[in-house]
């Protein structure tokens, strides 16, 4: 096995030469530099990463737990992450809550064990007490897309609310006016938020949000096909139903389908969190799309500065509305945001 004195001796410089150059340190020679990468490519060197971080009390290593990685935003998200992380020489640790916190929490004390320098995590419920027991305990920990309050970490996450108004305003101008919501789980910010983004973009219009028109969901497709299925049996069912993540839109659709109707000739359908499936069904659905690649590099550079000793600040972007034909659009309206 090729160790870093081979390297020094190959490249003609001392061991902490090498040392520095592989740790990116500035106060060495270009040539030797230089020198020293190309003995480390000839003799195909790999550091021995577990001795490095007995000696630097670092792993460069993160842990992700997001809440459900069936669900294609999170997947999408955690390969940004992992990219955004890789090239700034961290490896990622991928952790699944399944929208469970018990699980949540194990993937936690997992991450904590094998020593990572930092923690991203999506919360799957809005009350953990071992959240704030590792903010409290010094581990850097950034949230991403959703956060817990009273934990005093940074947040990047995008705003829907604009989106949703825009949303609630586009659906008003077709002509429609029983608006229904699948919301997402109450103990989540995110669930929360967007039921009440929904009822004040509504109040805009002086339409009622009235409780037979809020169904609870859990982010999971069943849920949404479930709640669908109720407002389909009312005596006056929603015009258009809005299912606030993708999975439960994806229930509402099956729904739908199931029970011979058309979409969206029979009932209307947009959703929060497009993906890249929603053109491809029939007929493509009008959605809220976030700005997952940028709340992902976003996620680690914060994390990245905290496990480097810098402070970051919280982010919040923008989601927009991308129009399809869903919801009795015309086939030429079909535009990426208002």
């Amino acid at each position: 096995m090729t160790s870093i004195k081979d390297v020094a001796a190959q490249a003609g410089v001392s061991v902490a030469t090498v040392s520095r150059v592989l740790n990116s340190h500035p106060s060495v020679s270009p040539d030797a530099r230089t020198r020293v990468l190309a003995a480390v490519d000839a003799l195909g060197y790999r550091p021995n990463a577990v001795a490095r971080s007995l000696r630097t009390d670092q792993t460069r290593t993160l842990g992700l737990v997001i809440s459900d990685v069936l669900n294609p935003y999170f997947t999408e998200l955690a390969r940004f992450v992992e990219e955004e992380a890789r090239a700034l020489g961290y490896s990622v640790i991928i952790g699944n809550a399944d929208e469970r916190p018990e699980l949540q929490d194990h993937h936690v004390r997992t991450l904590l064990d094998r020593r990572i320098d930092g923690l991203l995590v999506s919360p799957a419920d809005g009350d953990s007490p071992l959240m704030a027991e590792v903010s409290r305990g010094g581990t850097p920990m950034v949230f991403v897309d959703r956060w817990m309050p009273g934990v005093d970490v940074p947040v990047v996450r995008a705003d829907g609310r604009h989106a949703i108004r825009d949303l609630v305003a586009h659906l008003h101008a077709l002509g429609h006016r029983r608006l229904a919501i699948i919301a997402g789980p109450a103990a989540t910010t995110t669930g929360n938020e967007r039921v009440e983004a929904f009822r004040e973009a509504l109040r805009a219009y002086e339409l009622d949000l009235p409780e037979v028109y809020i169904g609870q969901g859990d982010f999971q497709a069943d849920s949404g096909r479930r709640v669908t299925e109720r407002f389909l049996a009312l005596p006056e069912p929603p015009e258009v139903v809005f299912a606030a993540d993708n999975l439960m839109a994806l229930g509402a659709l099956d729904a739908i389908r199931a029970a011979g109707l058309r979409v969206p000739r029979d009932m209307g359908l947009a959703a929060f969190d497009d993906i890249p499936w929603f053109v491809h069904t029939d007929p493509p659905i009008t959605a809220i799309a976030q700005p997952t690649g940028e709340l992902g590099r976003a996620a680690v550079r914060a994390l990245v500065d905290m496990v480097e000793g810098r402070s970051p600040q919280s982010v919040t972007l923008p989601a927009r509305l991308v129009v399809r034909r869903s919801c009795g659009e015309p086939a030429s309206d079909q535009r990426s945001n208002l």
